[in-house]
């Protein structure tokens, strides 16, 4: 079906009151199926997500100027599966079935998400009805049939200090022929915890959802409550936010190409750029307050102006910067070795990078021409030109290649701001509304679009989502290892570096 399909079902609808900015339609099930089939056809999921008695999902199509969130009343805890036609859907639909209870009808994947058996509670935001224990590791993989081929079982337990997940790897010899995820070990129960919810609390809750993306997922929050409320926000304040993301941004890019050079056995890139990422977080900390600069965008604006000496410091800081990431980048570009292990390895097709709608450096190193700042355009990205580098290749060279124009365009937009910051105050009251208003945002973390909606009435989070680019990334990463040896795997999962905790809730 053609993604002009979904503007004529949603055409002549009258919105739902109090949503901001994009509009928001209640559709029967029919109409929800029709929605699903015109994402088969080429239109983007940007979320999809429960609710008390419904389930909601967030639509983007070229037919419609903005945005668009469909919902759908929940009748007998069933509703129409979207992942049936459209597989970005399938986990989405899998986690909203743990937590809710809502079963998706002819749904492709019908197995656990969320839930390892552990609970001993069933859709706790639900019917919360009780549930037997079962067995965490009674786990349906999927079988692979094939001559001689063994099975290889990685995790949740890593070496590293990193956040749990399981891998089952099917291979022949060193060649993978298959890659299973099981994720869900780090779910908090983020959905819960932010249901009436006191604001100043949710905004905390919001901040700590995926910590390496606290920035943009405060900003997005903030955004989203500013919308549903109707707030202005300060232009010192939207100019400084701005900065913030970028400073986060530039951390976390520096970190991940030293980890894949060190994945690829080339350590001195990593320390180089280890020694670089800690300075722009010390120069965050002397900018906000903090290294990762957590808490300090609050709704209706930041919580710390900028003073000259923390301006000062972040100019000095790019001013370091600069000429050593371009001798990274020449390190990078001039060791055949290095080359050797990236080129051409974890490729991502870019059929697949767009029917998942993946966000960020794994879309854009597939060419996927996508960037929430410029084509969801906000405060302060909003009316300006920079750089959106997208490549063609889909390998973990282009991902890399891709991080490194982010950091060069994230360094500029910098300068600009900083050079000429507006004045005034840079934080606004938030009045208290008694009736339900509802918002949604998006923000081009690092990663890539980190969506928010959330409802608030008087104060408090009535219901809150967030979600992360990792949950339309980690699919791609079974398809990007297949053909590739196990030893790859490592450089390949670096170089999505998708978020186990923004992914598990």
């Amino acid at each position: 079906m053609p993604t002009s399909r979904i503007a004529e079902l949603l055409a002549g609808r009258t919105p739902v009151a109090h949503h901001r900015p994009w509009p928001r339609h209640e559709v029967d099930a029919a109409a929800w199926d029709a929605i699903g089939q015109g994402l088969a056809g080429g239109a983007t999921l940007l979320g999809l997500w429960g609710d008390v008695d419904a389930v909601h999902a967030a639509v983007r199509t070229p037919a419609l100027e903005v945005p668009h969130i469909v919902s759908l009343r929940v009748r007998g805890a069933v509703f129409p599966s979207l992942g049936r036609y459209h597989p970005a859907a399938i986990r989405l639909e899998r986690a909203i079935c743990d937590l809710y209870g809502f079963t998706p009808t002819d749904a492709p994947d019908a197995r656990a998400w969320l839930d390892p058996g552990a609970w001993g509670l069933r859709a706790p935001l639900g019917g919360k009805s009780a549930a037997a224990p079962r067995d965490p590791t009674d786990y349906a993989f999927g079988a692979v049939h094939g001559e001689g081929l063994h099975q290889i079982p990685v995790g949740p337990v890593h070496a590293g200090i990193i956040e749990p997940g399981h891998f089952r790897f099917t291979a022949n010899g060193e060649i993978v022929a298959r890659l299973v995820q099981r994720l869900g070990y780090v779910h908090k129960g983020v959905d819960a915890l932010l249901t009436d919810c006191p604001l100043e609390k949710a905004a905390r809750l919001a901040a700590r959802v995926s910590g390496d993306s606290t920035v943009a997922s405060s900003f997005a929050f903030c955004r989203a409550v500013e919308a549903a409320l109707g707030i202005a926000v300060p232009r010192r304040a939207e100019h400084l936010r701005g900065a913030m993301a970028e400073l986060e941004r530039i951390a976390n890019h520096l970190g991940d190409i030293g980890a894949i050079c060190n994945d690829a056995a080339f350590a001195l890139l990593h320390a180089h750029t280890g020694i670089l990422r800690e300075q722009v977080l010390a120069a965050s900390d002397r900018a906000f307050g903090h290294r990762l600069m957590m808490d300090v965008i609050v709704p209706g604006g930041v919580a710390r102006d900028l003073d000259a000496e923390g301006a000062r410091a972040i100019v000095g800081m790019l001013d370091h910067l600069a000429p050593r990431f371009a001798e990274i980048v020449a390190y990078y570009d001039e060791t055949p070795s290095l080359q050797d292990r990236t080129c051409t390895t974890g490729i991502v097709a870019a059929e697949l990078a767009a029917r998942w709608g993946a966000g960020g450096h794994v879309g854009r190193a597939s060419g996927r021409d996508f960037d929430a700042r410029r084509d969801l355009a906000y405060p302060p990205y909003a009316g300006m030109t920079f750089r959106v580098p997208v490549l063609a290749a889909g390998d973990v060279d282009a991902r890399v290649r891709v991080r490194i124009a982010e950091v060069e365009t994230s360094m500029t937009l910098l300068r600009t701001w900083l050079a000429a910051l507006p004045p005034g105050p840079v934080r606004v009251d938030v009045p208290r509304k008694a009736e339900p208003r509802e918002g949604v945002a998006v923000t081009e973390a690092f990663r890539g679009d980190l969506l928010v909606w959330l409802r608030i009435a008087d104060g408090r989070i009535a219901r809150c989502h967030v979600r992360d680019a990792s949950w339309f990334q980690w699919p791609l990463l079974e398809a990007a290892i297949e053909g590739n040896i196990v030893a790859d795997f490592p450089l390949c999962n670096k170089s999505f570096n998708c978020s186990y905790s923004g992914h598990d809730l």
